[in-house]
């Protein structure tokens, strides 16, 4: 984590100064009214919530000590239940919905609720947060936690938040898909960037969680270059998966100067040369990435590498990475692609993890297409067919198959719903289509056809007995 900047620090301190020269603090302190501390959390848990988003995505290396200087006192609290949420939603989990290492600014942070003179208020918004937070957490944390604290009542409440629902690992999963909902659409994350061999193994996972996170929302990364830079050039860490996993998610998705990209270039052919299983983790990756719904593997992120790769190594990612210079340069659609990814395909095991690699690729132009199409351009599907005759011919792969037939089968459906007069050209040649080409392509049988196209009957209302 990194000291807060003094221009966000000088922010905080006007806000707080604000809240302490307010006339709902004074009136809240001198009847203890609710309303009153209402009033305060609505003239001012904005204004923290506004800054709090301009770290979060300007540093989000600062988050840490941001939220901390919101600890205390002079903010009476406010904003605090967020941080909370915030920081139960920050920790990584692992297959028993369990936290991998523990989680002390949720402690931090829970402990200057129970310690501030507004806890009353503040554990009316507290409930839940604590109940995930307890759930994800161990049995001995949260005795340690318990342990210290003097006060009998916020002691009770603290060890009423701890749910027998959630000691499954079914209610724990369900519990964090409903809780997590309400954080969508906030921005909150930052991670720790390891420094040594023992804090690689332990941390690369949430950090590469955080990289994928901001990417998948695009946002801004430019400060966070220097420290990728300095892992991605750690000579301890080269030759471990940890920093190559890292490492191939920056040479992805994130755009470098030309000075950044001589530094990654470099780091990347020497741990090339240096990780006896470099081709396949790399492969491994691109796979994941691949199948995620989180990031967008387009032509720009296969550019990046292709670009960064020593390309006299004669290896399979050069081969993979040449080949995908000719998929994104002339199009897919274009009978030299399909002659190079024939070819290609061709020479090695169709089951191989390179050539799922390839068929990810050729699918996510077919998805990204369908995707997007409106209903009123379904000739474009008609003309698509065409390209799913060869790219199926030449993959022979039952997955490959279905997936291009769940693509196109939701695409359909959108037509019918769009499409209703049966006498209309629209339906007729939508109908003819599928009942042609889908046939062909063994997407449908003919009773399935007949079945997508009948006429449902609807049901007459009951007549009411006399």
């Amino acid at each position: 984590m990194l000291p807060l900047d003094k221009a966000y620090l000088d922010e905080l301190n006007k806000i707080a100064k604000k809240i302490q020269e307010s006339e709902d603090l004074a009136k809240y302190l001198e009847d203890e009214e609710e309303e009153h501390y209402e009033n305060l959390k609505i003239s001012f848990e904005p204004l923290i919530h506004q800054l709090s988003d301009k770290v979060a995505a300007e540093n989000p290396l600062q988050l840490i000590n941001f939220e901390r200087r919101l600890m205390e006192t002079d903010f009476e609290g406010l904003f605090l239940p967020r941080l909370l949420g915030y920081s139960v939603m920050r920790g990584e989990l692992n297959e028993n919905y369990k936290y991998v290492v523990p989680q002390d600014h949720f402690k931090d942070i829970l402990m200057a609720i129970c310690n501030s003179p507004n806890f009353e208020i503040l554990k009316k918004r507290i409930g839940q947060s604590i109940q995930i937070g307890f759930a994800l957490s161990s049995n001995i944390w949260i005795t340690n936690l318990l342990a210290p604290i003097q006060n009998k009542r916020i002691k009770y409440f603290l060890q009423s938040q701890q749910l027998d629902k959630f000691r499954s690992l079914e209610g724990r999963i369900e519990g964090c898909r409903v809780y997590k909902r309400q954080f969508r659409n906030f921005n909150y994350m930052t991670a720790d960037f390891p420094k040594n061999l023992g804090e690689l193994k332990v941390q690369w996972s949430a950090l590469k969680e955080f990289l994928i996170y901001r990417i998948e929302k695009k946002l801004d990364n430019t400060s966070l270059i220097p420290f990728l830079k300095d892992l991605i050039g750690n000579e301890e860490f080269k030759g471990h998966d940890e920093h190559l996993q890292i490492m191939a998610v920056t040479a992805l998705f994130f755009d470098m100067n030309e000075e950044d990209k001589v530094f990654l270039a470099k780091h990347l052919n020497e741990t090339r040369a240096k990780h006896p299983e470099f081709v396949q983790k790399w492969l491994e990756l691109v796979l994941e990435l691949h199948r995620s719904d989180r990031v967008d593997l387009d032509a720009a992120a296969d550019a990046r590498v292709s670009a960064l790769l020593d390309k006299s190594v004669d290896d399979e990612l050069t081969a993979y990475y040449n080949l995908m210079d000719i998929i994104h340069g002339v199009g897919y659609v274009n009978e030299d692609a399909m002659e190079a990814v024939k070819a290609f395909y061709n020479q090695r095991q169709g089951r191989s993890l390179i050539n799922e690699c390839v068929r990810r690729t050729i699918f996510n132009y077919f998805a990204k297409l369908l995707n997007n199409l409106e209903v009123t351009d379904y000739h474009e599907l008609f003309n698509l067919s065409k390209i799913y005759t060869v790219y199926i011919k030449i993959f022979a792969n039952e997955k490959f198959n279905q997936d291009v037939k769940k693509l196109s089968m939701r695409y359909v459906k959108r037509l019918l719903k769009k499409y209703t007069d049966k006498r209309g050209k629209d339906y007729q040649d939508i109908k003819k289509f599928v009942s042609s080409t889908f046939l062909d392509l063994n997407f449908l049988k003919e009773k399935e056809i007949v079945e997508l196209f009948k006429t449902r009957r609807r049901r007459k209302k009951a007549e009411a007995q006399s």
